[in-house]
């Protein structure tokens, strides 16, 4: 039996004309924001400030860096600034660490002769004759 595998699953649904969900919200925020603007601005004044409204709220709907909605990478950025920067380069170790004195006195090697008698050293010369063995 042959079963119909959909395609373009990723692509979001087309609701008003070209527009998507999230594009068409956009553009109503923007009405909204622009009308707000009108009502509160003067005339000259509202002109200059609705082209970066304009400009904000159509880069918000449709321009989609590194194929992500841009809304979603100004988060980042903002959580990427007030996150706190930690950054961590090796393991710390399990054991405590240990004070050094701050004034330690020198250290002398401790010499000791070793004396060898005649019996130990016939013996260790018959030990090395047969390679080791006894």
């Amino acid at each position: 039996m042959m079963f119909n595998v959909p395609q373009f699953v990723d692509v979001e649904d087309k609701i008003a004309g070209p527009l998507t969900w999230r594009q068409l919200l956009w553009m109503i925020g923007m009405g909204v924001t622009l009308l707000v603007l009108f009502n509160l601005l003067s005339t000259a004044v509202f002109f200059v400030v609705a082209v970066f409204v304009i400009l904000l709220f159509s880069a918000l709907a449709f321009y989609r860096p590194n194929k992500q909605p841009l809304i979603l990478t100004v988060m980042h950025g903002i959580t990427f600034l007030f996150r706190p920067k930690v950054a961590i380069w090796e393991r710390p170790s399990q054991k405590p660490l240990r004070e050094v004195p701050t004034e330690a006195p020198p250290l002398r090697p401790v010499l000791t002769e070793k004396k060898v008698t005649a019996e130990e050293l016939k013996n260790l010369a018959h030990i090395v004759d047969r390679h080791g063995r006894l």
